[in-house]
Parts: C-alpha cells; sequence; structure tokens
C-alpha cells in the first residue's frame, strides 16, 4: 500500500538571511524549468529517521517554488521492515545476508502493491534507499523518469545482499550517492551522481531558541545545567554504537565527575530492531542518575534535541557507518563542537580544529573530548568554524539545487503537463 504524506508550502525568501540572492534566483530559473512535472518523492517512514527529515524540509520548498510535488511511503507488514532493516545491515557491512523465497516474495509484494498505485500517474519518481527499490522495475512504465537516491555507507557493502538487490535498481534513469566512496559495483556509469544532504537552519530542530527556552526544555529531561553535558542524537542501532558511548562517558566520569550523558533516539517505522536497542541501552545505563535516555516515544521531539544540542558541552558521534550523518551539520549549525567517527558521510561536514574531531580509533574518544571539555572557550572556538562550514556547504538550499539541476535534465517535456 501506499500512503501519502500531507506537507506544508515553504517560501524560498524566508532563507535570504542565509543565502545570497544570486543563488536563490538561480533556484527559481531551474524550477521554471520543472514546471508542470508531477513529482513523486518515495521512501519508507514519515517520521523518524534522516531521509524523511529531509523531505519534510525539501519537499515545502519545492511546492513553494511552485512545483507539483508530492511525498508518499509504503504500508507494510511488519516482516516487510524486518527483511529490508536486514539488508539496510548487510548493505552497510553486516557479515551474513540470507533471504527466503518467502521473503522475498513478501518484499516484491508490498512493492508490487506501491507500484500499482503510482503507474503512469507521475513524470518523475524519486526512490529513497533500499526499502522501495524494486517499484521501478515493477512499475514497468516507459513514460517515467526514475531516480534512486541512496542514503546509506555502502563503502563496504555485503556482496551477497548487493548482488540480490543489483536486479531492482540497475534499470534506473539516475542514481544519486552521498559521497563517490559509496558507489558499488555495476553502477558505475553516467546515470551516477552524488551530492550530500543538507539541514534545514528554520526547521525546528535549527532554529535559534532562546536562552530561557533552551534550559527550561534541558531541565525539563532531568539534566542539570551546571555541570557538564555529553549527548549522542542518532537511532538505536549497531552503527550508532550507543553502548560505546555508555563505556566512553564512564571512563570520561573519572576525570570528570560532574559529567552527564544525554542518549536520544527515534524510533522508525521501518526500524524494528529500535526497540532492543533501547533496551539494551537502558539495562547499560543501570541505576546511573546521570544517564539520560530518552525517545520520541518518551517526549523528545525536534525542540528537544535542539535544544541538547545547543546546550552540551560536547556532542559525541560514535558512528561505525554513517550515510551522512545529519546530527553532525545540526550540532555545529549551533556552535557546538561535536566529537564523531571519521566513518561515511561525517568528514565531509567537518575536519580537526573546524567543529569538533574526527577519531578512527577506539582509544582517541576519551582524551578527544576531555580535550574539549577541559578547554571550554577553546571548543567553543572551534564550534563556531564548524557553522560557518555548514552555512557554505550543507544547507538545504543547496540540496534543493543540486536535486532541481538533477530532475531539470531529466524532464525535458515536462512543461507540456497541465500545471
Amino acid at each position: 500500500m501506499l500512503r501519502y504524506v500531507a506537507t506544508a508550502v515553504q517560501d524560498l525568501e524566508s532563507y535570504a538571511e542565509f543565502v545570497e540572492e544570486t543563488r536563490l534566483a538561480g533556484l527559481r530559473a531551474l524550477a521554471r524549468d520543472l514546471r508542470g512535472a508531477r513529482i513523486l518523492q518515495l521512501n519508507a517512514t514519515p517520521y523518524g529517521g534522516g531521509v524523511a527529515e529531509l523531505l519534510n524540509s525539501l519537499i515545502p520548498l519545492e511546492r513553494g517554488l511552485g512545483l507539483d510535488v508530492h511525498w508518499g511511503v509504503i504500508v507494510a507488514e511488519p516482516p516487510f521492515f524486518a527483511l529490508t532493516k536486514r539488508l539496510h545491515n548487510a548493505l552497510q557491512g553486516a557479515p551474513r545476508w540470507e533471504v527466503t523465497k518467502q521473503e522475498q516474495d513478501a518484499y516484491l509484494r508490498h512493492n508490487g502493491h506501491v507500484a500499482d498505485a503510482i503507474r503512469g500517474k507521475y513524470d518523475i519518481v524519486i526512490i529513497h534507499d533500499p526499502q522501495p527499490a524494486p517499484v521501478r522495475r515493477l512499475a514497468s512504465d516507459g513514460g517515467t523518469r526514475w531516480v534512486w537516491r541512496v542514503h546509506i555507507d555502502l563503502s563496504a557493502y555485503n556482496r551477497d545482499a548487493w548482488t540480490f538487490l543489483v536486479p531492482y535498481v540497475e534499470e534506473y534513469d539516475a542514481f544519486v550517492f552521498t559521497s563517490p566512496e559509496f558507489i558499488p559495483d555495476r553502477l558505475g556509469d553516467g546515470r551516477v551522481h552524488c551530492f550530500p544532504p543538507a539541514i534545514d537552519p528554520l526547521s525546528p530542530k535549527n532554529i535559534a531558541l532562546p536562552a530561557p527556552l533552551r534550559d527550561r526544555i534541558v531541565r525539563w529531561i532531568g539534566v542539570q545545567l551546571d555541570r557538564p553535558i555529553l549527548t549522542q542524537v542518532s537511532r538505536f542501532d549497531q552503527w550508532k554504537d550507543p553502548l560505546g558511548v555508555v563505556r566512553v562517558y564512564r571512563e570520561l566520569k573519572e576525570k570528570h565527575p560532574g559529567l552527564q550523558l544525554a542518549l536520544l533516539g527515534s524510533m522508525a517505522l521501518d526500524d524494528p530492531e529500535g526497540w532492543s536497542f533501547y533496551e539494551r541501552i537502558v539495562r547499560e545505563a543501570g541505576d546511573d542518575p546521570d544517564i539520560h535516555v530518552a525517545s520520541n516515544f518518551t517526549g523528545i521531539g525536534n525542540l528537544e534535541v535542539n535544544a541538547f544540542q545547543s546546550a552540551s558541552d560536547v556532542v559525541i558521534q560514535k558512528s561505525i557507518r554513517e550515510g551522512f550523518g545529519l546530527i553532525v551539520s545540526e550540532t555545529l549549525w549551533k556552535g557546538t563542537p561535536i566529537v564523531a567517527g571519521r566513518t561515511g558521510g561525517i568528514p565531509l561536514q567537518m575536519t580537526d580544529g573546524e567543529g569538533g574531531f574526527l577519531v578512527s580509533r577506539e582509544e582517541d574518544w576519551v582524551p578527544r573530548i576531555d580535550a574539549l571539555l577541559s578547554n571550554p572557550e577553546e571548543a567553543r572556538r572551534i564550534g563556531t568554524r564548524g557553522r560557518e562550514r555548514v552555512r557554505q556547504r550543507f544547507l538545504i538550499t543547496r540540496l534543493l539545487e543540486d536535486e532541481l539541476s538533477l530532475l531539470a535534465g531529466m524532464a525535458p517535456g515536462a512543461k507540456t503537463h497541465a500545471p
């Protein structure tokens, strides 16, 4: 089944304080080339992940430019998402991949329902990640142009999983990856494009919060503002290593006895492993009153994440694999220093000393965070340098420009349709 997600309409002029007028004019010109085209953005969940966040900001801007853009999500049974989560893990490097015929049939059946629902209705369809990847093959519509947008880290993919997936994606008209390092075998032709995601400075997660509101939100979670705060915001899964974050916190606690840890996560429809990891984290935290574990099911939303990213002394992103990691640019936008894994799309967003520090070895996490906690003035200077890097390279208007440039080249006949 396919379900449509209602979205707002956002005026491009709202971003004039962040972006020069020449770039805004360029966006308006690109949009004119796409007027009348019927466009669908299709992914697996309307909330709980980076793709949903991107679409919740990108589509309103596209609609504000007069484009006919819709957002659809797959409605499927839990076994479907159990399979696609395993596929996601294998494509990010999990060593084992097995799929039964019954599971494959269910994967194709659910995607077939979506294909039937959209066949012939759109000029351009953008499919996000592996969950709805077979829709293009199953739709068999020669009049539609198809884009597969891959947000995950494929730098060390499981070859058996890729062999399973590639028949469903090789017929796409264009592929978009975050980094050239993520391009797998059999896709190295002129259809491949690379551009990273971006953050929305006007979203509730990134707008500037008044200090009293920020502080009230943080205190509401039970965290004290007169003691240092270390925060990780992520899904609760193996690739973010939340249990490793707890270990790092405990080592740091020996030198910084007042340190508090906030582990904030989100549960998503397409991630059935989230609850089991949440429970493991809670067990690992034990009765430590300075470890705060919370999620969107316990009141953590965009404003709460914003407050913690703004109020924390240091943010940690202990990723093992990371397609991009919006959390990095979100944190730097607040001027807060971050220590993050040197993996996936994270090094695109920051360098050592410009926003924080990148870590490659397990033994470097504690000393890097300790250096920032011990020198708060220098930590803030480092964080401030990161904000400017985000402004130049990782705001939503740059992503909008990349996407519209790609789509304009794919829809030469778009103006033949009624707006």
